[in-house]
């Protein structure tokens, strides 16, 4: 088995990434629900098509925000803590 030290996370590139994945798994949460909604909803339902767009977009900057704030935290005290050991090993070649 091989140890491996994780002493800096990229916080632009983990906090994009982060970003689109919850910006889609809320959009294929949120916009059936909307379409389904959409035809027999009373009068007060039919305006969240303000919260059916704008969920996605405030997931995406809330998480990109959380993500990029985390790996700021985390490679701070990384020099101090010496990061994260992961154990891996290596696949036999085929």
């Amino acid at each position: 088995m091989i140890t491996i030290r994780i002493r800096r996370f990229s916080p632009h590139q983990n906090a994009k990434v982060f970003a689109v994945l919850s910006t889609v798994g809320v959009a294929i949460f949120v916009w059936p629900f909307w379409l389904f909604l959409g035809s027999s909803a009373p009068w007060e339902a039919q305006h969240l098509h303000w919260f059916v767009w704008l969920a996605p977009l405030f997931y995406f900057v809330m998480t990109y925000l959380t993500v990029f704030i985390g790996c700021l935290v985390f490679n701070l005290f990384s020099s101090f803590t010496g990061g994260i050991e992961v154990g891996v090993s290596e696949l036999p070649s085929s």
